[in-house]
């Protein structure tokens, strides 16, 4: 069975040799949080933080750190919810094959939740100001909840039925809000709690939620579990967890996770909001202070022993990194039933997972066609585009699997090769303006706005790919030091932007008026203008991070030979992006010397981390 509660998980991993102590003092502000992302690099174990400087709560961090952790947390129960998630592929397999699936019936069960009339994390009560402020880098804003699980449900259907589980940015100090009596909710666009907030503002009531910081592992995965809407985040725990989970029910109460360590209990009022952030996201660059809802704090529980569980965001990978892959192993069949015509996605997380899609899908709307040509993948993107998590990709990039039968939309050099070889750069780019993007995104013209695109490649090979600069490659002032990063893609250092938001750029129109005459151009298809072409080409990481992490679509591509004809936009010889950190952007997230020197000492010799990092 699988664990009930987080203090199960701890002792289960030290006793596997998965789990280390550090029982030197450590703060909470910038010390922990370089720790956990130091040893998450060094692919290292869970780190239980038993000296917490001015703190009575001990904290642990890198639970998932690793997927061999990943999968050892939810042995017992992967291969169960493996199998009952392929039944919606194929019904009859459980027919056929009825000895696999003699535990359906028991898994179904668990997915009911408990009502109990108490439980543990009821057991004492502390304020908002006793729990450990963790600033993971030094330009947050105040505290924060980096694992919570935000509970909430509807107020016309209220129940388990209706519920939402989240993982939504919990900010517990900072200049904003009033000590100990309210916190920070930070939930971005397409969230479910967004529905249940504004039934409640179209009510004019409050909005009662609860915030859920450990418990059982499975409440953690469920947070942020891409589930199709109507399917509560809390069956699904039970699933995995093994176990039907209890929650405190009565008394007119939102129910409250029993074996939680913490439990903050509060209402969102429909018509406040104060500025949260600035935070380190997951992009690798701060989310700013915006306005956002407030959480009026009635109530902290918590258990006995409770323990803190945290991980710190930035640059990917990191430890949600771990979240995304795990999720991606148990659904990866499920994509052509949830999407016809599309076999496999890939949210890449080197860009940050939502700036870049890639995709593979089918072509076949017109077999008998001289040529193949994209159709049915334009069909297949927008449907990406229109569901579940991948509506908030920005670059969707389709390639038909009748083209390539082994490519895959995880060998991302392939993946690119397949594409720069066939793309119709008059033809295959589809733009979406004005549009919803990721909240963390600030390439767009304003807050959630922006635009995407669809590139969306089929049919022969249209040209070879370049590996060495044309003889004649010339650049205008302003640019240099261009480098041919991959086959096919050129990199070109410039000056720093200087442009508003929602502009663009002359220098680069005229970049690809200057190139126009560049004989042996055409092998470049993609040409990346980067603030440091030597960083950016260093490897896929950099690439990926800086081409899509710092372009919008619709102001920041460029073409060599660029045209607009009857509202379609196309180059005839290479597109160019621009890449550089805009005026407008959110600053990268820097290391701390001072905290990294720190860290260092700790594995010196001698020290808890030695022989780890």
């Amino acid at each position: 069975m699988g664990y009930v509660n987080l203090g199960q998980l701890i002792a289960d991993l030290e006793a596997h040799g998965e789990l280390i102590r550090i029982d030197v003092p450590v703060d909470a502000r910038l010390q922990a949080g370089a720790i956990q992302r130091r040893v998450f690099r060094a692919g290292g174990p869970a780190v239980l933080f038993t000296n917490v400087s001015g703190c009575v709560f001990p904290m642990v961090a890198n639970l998932y750190g690793t997927m061999d952790r990943m999968r050892f947390i939810f042995r017992d129960t992967l291969q169960t919810v493996e199998r009952l998630m392929r039944l919606k592929l194929d019904p009859m397999t459980a027919v056929r094959r009825f000895w696999e699936y003699a535990g359906a019936p028991r898994a179904a069960w668990n997915t009911m939740p408990k009502k109990l009339r108490t439980g543990p994390v009821m057991e004492n009560e502390c304020s908002v100001s006793d729990l450990p402020e963790l600033v993971s880098w030094p330009m947050d804003g105040g505290g924060y909840v980096t694992l919570p699980q935000v509970y909430s449900e509807n107020p016309v259907s209220p129940g388990f039925g209706a519920s939402n589980l989240g993982m939504y940015r919990v900010q517990l100090t900072g200049d904003s809000y009033e000590t100990d009596r309210e916190v920070g909710l930070h939930y971005q666009i397409h969230r479910g709690i967004g529905p249940h907030h504004a039934e409640a503002i179209r009510r004019k009531e409050p909005l009662r939620v609860n915030v859920f910081v450990g418990g059982p592992p499975a409440m953690t995965l469920a947070a942020v579990m891409p589930l199709p809407e109507g399917l509560p985040e809390v069956f699904f725990a039970g699933a995995m967890a093994g176990h039907r989970i209890g929650f405190v029910t009565g008394d007119g109460r939102l129910p409250i996770l029993a074996e939680a360590d913490f439990c903050l209990s509060g209402t969102i009022a429909p018509d406040l909001q104060k500025p949260e952030g600035p935070f380190g996201d997951h992009l690798g660059y701060y989310s700013l202070a915006h306005d956002f809802p407030v959480l009026r704090v009635d109530k902290v529980y918590h258990r006995t022993g409770a323990v803190w569980p945290f991980t710190t965001v930035g640059r990917p990978p990191q430890e949600d990194t771990m979240f995304g892959q795990f999720i991606h192993e148990m659904t990866a069949e499920l994509v052509p039933s949830v999407f016809a015509g599309v076999h496999e996605v890939h949210a890449v997380d080197a860009a940050g997972v939502h700036p870049l899609l890639l995709a593979v899908g089918s072509e076949r709307y017109v077999p008998y066609a001289a040529e193949r040509q994209p159709q049915e993948l334009i069909t297949n993107a927008l449907s990406l585009l229109g569901n579940t998590q991948t509506s908030l990709s920005k670059y969707v990039l389709i390639c038909a699997r009748e083209d390539s039968p082994m490519i895959s939309a995880h060998d991302v050099p392939g993946f690119f090769d397949n594409l720069l070889r066939r793309i119709d750069l008059t033809r295959d780019f589809h733009f979406i303006t004005r549009t919803t993007i990721d909240t963390l995104d600030y390439s767009g013209i304003s807050l959630n706005q922006g635009s995407k695109v669809v590139v969306s490649v089929a049919g022969p090979h249209k040209r070879q790919l370049g590996t060495e600069i044309p003889a004649d490659f010339d650049l205008p002032e302003g640019f240099s030091d261009a480098q041919v990063f991959a086959p096919g893609i050129l990199v070109v250092g410039s000056r720093a932007h200087d442009r508003g938001r929602d502009e663009h750029d002359p220098a680069l129109e005229r970049l690809g008026e200057r190139l126009s005459h560049v004989k042996g151009l055409e092998e470049f298809p993609l040409i990346v203008v980067a603030d440091d072409a030597g960083f950016t080409s260093a490897d896929w990481d950099n690439f990926l991070w800086v081409a899509f992490t710092r372009s919008d679509p619709a102001t920041d591509l460029y073409g060599v030979g660029a045209f607009s004809h009857c509202k379609h936009w196309g180059a005839r010889t290479s597109v160019i992006m621009d890449a550089r950190l805009k005026t407008y952007h959110a600053p990268p997230l820097e290391p701390v010397p001072d905290v990294e020197r720190f860290v260092d000492g700790l594995g010196a010799s001698g020290g808890p981390l030695h022989g780890i990092i």
